[in-house]
């Protein structure tokens, strides 16, 4: 089987030693993917603002893998505060209301206390 490593760029993959995501076979496995702007290594104080960059983010790495976000078949999010996680439905039914994959809420601390929501995705590639 063959393995491919997506990187986004981020300082952090570097200094903890990890790939955004990882293509083996037909299955792309995306990291925890924060709100965090790679470019420019800035994150939004706006959880809403944090959830798209998200999901920016994750699309970019799927995009690298030859995946979409249509081919999503399993997501988790993270949240330090789990009341907060309806204020992100919008946004999250705006990517995934038709592809509806398989999904999980937990709410536990993330690394860096800006973040706001961190979203781990599976996806199965055509």
């Amino acid at each position: 089987m063959n393995r491919q490593l997506i990187s986004s760029g981020s300082s952090f993959e570097a200094q903890i030693g990890y790939s955004r995501a990882v293509v083996a076979g037909n299955w792309v496995f995306v990291s925890g993917t924060t709100g965090f702007d790679y470019a420019a290594m800035t994150i939004s104080d706006s959880l809403l603002e944090q959830t798209e960059q998200c999901l920016k983010n994750i699309q970019a790495a799927l995009q690298q893998a030859g995946s979409s976000l249509a081919d999503v078949v399993r997501v988790t999010y993270v949240l330090p505060k789990g009341e907060d996680f309806e204020q992100c439905w919008p946004v999250l039914r705006r990517y995934f209301g038709e592809v509806r994959p398989a999904a999980m809420m937990i709410s536990a601390g993330l690394a860096d206390p800006r973040m706001q929501i961190e979203i781990e995705v599976t996806a199965l590639k055509p």
